[in-house]
């Protein structure tokens, strides 16, 4: 399985992130990214291979042009009002019986572009977003020509960003864009299955009236958990998307056996489907020790994640979402795709 990875995720590197109250060190850092690709080499995967670039238009299949082009400006706007001394950070959002009108000011257009405040941009953000989003793409390419699997390393992460908004430390929607390019590239029906802790809210609303896009998501109970709005079982698309949205929501406190139980039904849903292929949002932060999540799983379990992804039989693409216990990330993302080759 050949890894898609670029040093470029390194330029967005935020200051610190709104934890609690308080502007504290961020959990989403280069760490990561690079402790995962340590792990990918020891485990001896496959080739690490850099991104191609592909500009701008996959992009603009799954996200507004006017919020991408906010994002390319965004930080010179900002650096124009209120130096470097800061991140970027919103002001205030258009909440219940608002105007979503777009402000002419960048304090403005931050809020109307984003729903929370712990996603800053800086300098090199808009750079390493696209960059993010050129490693998905290229996995997609992979998968495309011929791959069985592929996984791409993508920091930021991505599921979070919706069609207009940005939040949950991702700005545009990296797996999205993999399976709409997927899509475009001649697979007939894609399926995301979703296994990161937090609901991946932006995937969701994307392809949310889209019938040939089927998105499943396995996450922490939004009556209690981040994004607190989105994941409840009813919600389950429109239009020509109804019944092609599913969602998993569980408890804090769940473990192995639980969670296995829901993602086997998620994965009967991808059976019936008959997706051609399949784009996994391979969050890790379910495991015990997560400094921001609240489920149980243990290290051994991702290796059994990955072989039931494999039983799947059909073309797999990783996109790499959160995981936030550093300690840890290297070995239970490499343990889903081992995992993976030893079932597929």
């Amino acid at each position: 399985m050949q890894t898609v990875y670029t040093d470029k995720h390194r330029l967005h590197h935020a200051h610190g992130e709104l934890i609690d109250g308080a502007l504290r060190p961020p959990h989403e850092r280069p760490e990561r990214a690079d402790l995962i690709l340590a792990a990918v080499r020891a485990a001896e995967l496959g080739d690490v291979v850099e991104p191609a670039a592909h500009g701008i238009g996959p992009l603009a299949r799954v996200h507004d042009e006017r919020f991408l082009a906010f994002l390319q400006e965004a930080w010179a706007l900002w650096l124009a009002d209120h130096g470097d001394e800061t991140d970027a950070l919103p002001l205030a959002w258009p909440s219940r019986r608002m105007q979503q009108r777009e402000p002419e000011p960048v304090d403005g257009r931050l809020s109307y572009f984003s729903f929370d405040a712990g996603s800053p941009i800086m300098a090199g953000t808009a750079e390493a977003v696209l960059a993010s989003a050129d490693v998905a793409l290229t996995g997609a390419d992979l998968v495309l020509g011929g791959e069985q699997a592929a996984f791409s390393l993508c920091r930021p992460p991505g599921h979070h960003a919706a069609l207009d908004l940005y939040g949950g430390y991702c700005f545009v929607n990296n797996a999205a864009a993999a399976a709409q390019a997927l899509i475009d590239g001649g697979m007939g029906r894609v399926a995301v299955v979703d296994v990161d802790y937090h609901h991946g809210n932006g995937t969701q609303d994307i392809f949310w009236s889209r019938g040939d896009v089927l998105v499943t998501n396995l996450h922490g109970d939004p009556r209690q958990e981040y994004p607190f709005f989105t994941g409840y079982p009813d919600e389950r698309g429109d239009g020509a998307g109804v019944d092609t949205n599913r969602n998993y929501p569980l408890p804090m406190g769940t473990r192995a056996p639980e969670w296995f139980a829901a993602l086997d039904d998620a994965l009967g849903h991808v059976r019936a489907f008959a997706a051609d292929a399949v784009v996994v949002s391979l969050g890790v932060d379910t495991y015990k020790d997560d400094p921001i999540s609240c489920f149980e799983l243990e290290t051994t379990d991702y290796p059994v994640l990955g072989a039931r992804l494999a039983d799947l039989g059909g073309p797999t693409l990783f996109v790499m979402e959160g995981g936030y216990a550093v300690e840890a990330i290297g070995t239970n993302a490499t343990g889903v795709l081992t995992g993976f080759g030893s079932g597929s």
